[in-house]
């Protein structure tokens, strides 16, 4: 009897055991995010960021070099992709950004002009991996990737990442006036001589949000003023067997680059950009839905009136 109850004894330790080395909680935190992007899609706030950014302090001109023409900010950008570089193989190394595949490749090396990429963003993991496709293109080395940001992130971002928001060939938007005059010259002059632009033109972020969400003019303003093609980048996820710190599955992306989308000859500017946008969505929903096997709905509650 002793026995058949120490055995029970045992097994239920064990038992206690195995619960202790369960994965973790989930966060609260991210708890809270998802609570909020359900709340922003049923409202159909697709622009708002789900997160709380930091203070947007405002980009005077003489803060911001884009064009990085001065000796100390090419200093600063060679500085900050070497560290940027080792950092991103690391979380590949480590298994904390999984590309299971890569699928188009050719539509990104093919490329000879400039180029707004667009992507969609879900994660501030999702700018590396479009640096990682740029560094393993053809034109590593030939051409230059720009990411447009948010103000707040480039004046008010702290630590690692704040450094990086700087430094890594970003463009800052600006509620100056002056600053957002320079920002568009440095848009034009980098599509102009073929380098590439990085836009996210969903203009929020909603962390690990896997539909595509409704897209902005900005981008395709760019693309059809300076007569270049939109790069469509889709990014899809999967949950891993890992679970990371914060208590959710690691998510393992597939990266779809799809053909450009170039502006249509005979139409004008503003039905250029719509045309653009309009196809970009296009093919990100055609992917989301291949991909996931589902067809693309949003939860948005339509009001009368």
């Amino acid at each position: 009897m002793k026995k058949r109850d120490s055995e029970v004894k045992n097994k239920s330790m064990d038992s206690k055991t195995e619960e202790s080395v369960q994965v973790p909680r989930k966060a609260p935190d991210r708890l809270a995010v998802l609570e909020r992007i359900a709340q922003l899609e049923r409202e159909g706030k697709f622009d708002v960021d789900a997160e709380a950014d930091p203070p947007t302090l405002p980009l005077m001109p003489d803060e911001i070099d884009y064009l990085r023409v001065k000796p100390s900010s090419k200093a600063k950008v060679k500085l900050s992709y070497a560290i940027a570089g080792k950092f991103v193989d690391g979380l590949l190394r480590d298994g904390k950004l999984v590309l299971k595949k890569i699928q188009g490749m050719e539509n990104l090396n093919k490329l000879q002009s400039g180029a707004i990429i667009t992507c969609n963003h879900f994660n501030p993991f999702d700018c590396f991996t479009v640096e990682h496709l740029f560094r393993i293109s053809e034109h590593q080395g030939k051409k230059q990737l720009f990411k447009v940001i948010r103000e707040g992130n480039y004046t008010n971002f702290p630590g690692f990442y704040g450094f990086l928001f700087r430094n890594c060939n970003t463009l800052p938007l600006s509620q100056n006036k002056k600053t957002m005059y320079n920002f568009l010259q440095a848009v034009d002059t980098i599509l102009k001589r073929g380098d590439f632009i990085l836009i996210y033109p969903e203009q929020s972020l909603w962390w690990n949000y896997r539909k595509p969400k409704p897209l902005k003019n900005g981008a395709f303003k760019f693309a059809a003023k300076n007569q270049v093609p939109v790069l469509p980048i889709f990014i899809t996820m999967e949950d891993s067997e890992r679970i990371g710190e914060d208590g959710f599955p690691l998510q393992e992306y597939s990266v779809f680059i799809e053909k450009p989308i170039y502006p249509q000859a005979g139409l004008s500017e503003r039905e250029q950009v719509i045309a653009m946008r309009d196809k970009n969505y296009e093919v990100w929903k055609r992917i989301y839905e291949e991909f996931y096997g589902i067809p693309l709905s949003y939860t948005t509650e339509q009001t009368e009136g």
